[in-house]
């Protein structure tokens, strides 16, 4: 009723990425998909949307998790939280997410 793009996109992306031998699996719902991850199911979530990924992200990982932007001709690595201006030059802000930035960043540089 709101798009044709799971069923003329994504699902022959899958189709195609699991004939190439890759373990993936979708298109699958946004609302249950997060609690799979936690019980250990899914090492990744490609979010379709903005709001589908950093809800559930900033909900189970707000000082520590990390926003990654797929196909750019580089890599992009952010922190997950945002710019933080509220707390800015108040020595407030944690370095965890932005060190896990940097950190993800080297890892993918490295293949």
């Amino acid at each position: 009723m709101f798009g044709t793009e799971e069923m003329r996109i994504i699902a022959p992306a899958v189709a195609g990425h699991q004939a190439a031998g890759i373990d993936v699996h979708g298109p699958l719902p946004p609302d249950t998909v997060f609690l799979r991850v936690l019980q250990g199911e899914f090492d990744i979530v490609v979010a379709m949307y903005h709001d589908q990924g950093h809800i559930p992200l900033k909900l189970l990982g707000f000082h520590s998790g990390v926003n990654v932007t797929v196909g750019l001709p580089v890599i992009r690595t952010s922190v997950d939280h945002g710019t933080a201006f509220d707390i800015a030059w108040q020595g407030a802000a944690r370095p965890d997410s932005m060190r896990n930035a940097i950190q993800l960043a080297a890892r993918l540089a490295s293949r």
